[in-house]
């Protein structure tokens, strides 16, 4: 599998390709691609780095699996590929974005426009079998974006951090709080968003306030 990753990114992770638990990941999806349909696209597995440079990364949200069906996962966590139907949890951040920000529902579901504005979109693995979440978890992956959420936090200044539900909301204790802001809610899937634990937590807002307030340019949500 090729990684074609940027050179701000190479520098920060090449150490991390050369461990034996990435080689063996490595091996694993690559035999997983050839033998079922898997997601997303080979091409897409590291989309998230490639559309938001390391040194240009501002803001963090933080995904668990891509999704599962075809079609569907263009390796930006909670983002899906023009002319798809929006899932249940991204149809319920958009309707976040419409009550915190008055942003019109959006007609795609593709975040790319996020990512190019320094908006990392980080799925904690990265690939999934097809019809069947969580495949491809515990194979190394999740060794690996701790590794790219534990590099954002030591050699970036001053990074939001987007914490939505119990998976990622584990991910605080690899942040230096003293360094960066970490914002938590709900998830925004129907079970947590229906219990009045994603709406109103207006994070799209309020993390627009914290980059203005420090002279980053704000997010075109």
């Amino acid at each position: 599998m090729k990684m074609n990753l940027s050179q701000s990114w190479q520098q920060q992770l090449n150490d991390e390709f050369e461990k034996p638990y990435f080689k063996n990941l490595m091996q694993f999806v690559t035999k997983e691609y050839s033998q079922h349909t898997c997601y997303p696209n080979e091409s897409d597995v590291f989309a998230a780095f490639n559309h938001c440079e390391f040194d240009k990364v501002k803001v963090v949200i933080i995904g668990q699996d891509p999704y599962h069906g075809p079609n569907q996962a263009n390796g930006l966590c909670f983002s899906v590929k023009d002319g798809i139907k929006h899932p249940p949890s991204l149809v319920n951040i958009f309707k976040e974005l419409e009550s915190d920000i008055g942003k019109a529902y959006p007609e795609s579901g593709n975040l790319e426009k996020w990512a190019k504005q320094g908006v990392l979109l980080l799925n904690a693995t990265l690939t999934v079998r097809e019809h069947e979440p969580g495949s491809h978890q515990k194979m190394g992956w999740e060794m690996f974006t701790d590794t790219v959420i534990s590099k954002l936090s030591e050699n970036s200044e001053r990074l939001v951090f987007l914490l939505w539900g119990g998976f990622a909301k584990k991910k605080a204790k690899l942040i230096n709080k003293k360094n960066h802001t970490i914002l938590t809610s709900g998830h925004p899937s129907p079970l947590s968003a229906n219990r009045g634990y994603w709406f109103g937590n207006r994070h799209f807002s309020v993390c627009n306030k914290i980059l203005d307030d420090l002279g980053n340019k704000k997010i075109t949500w």
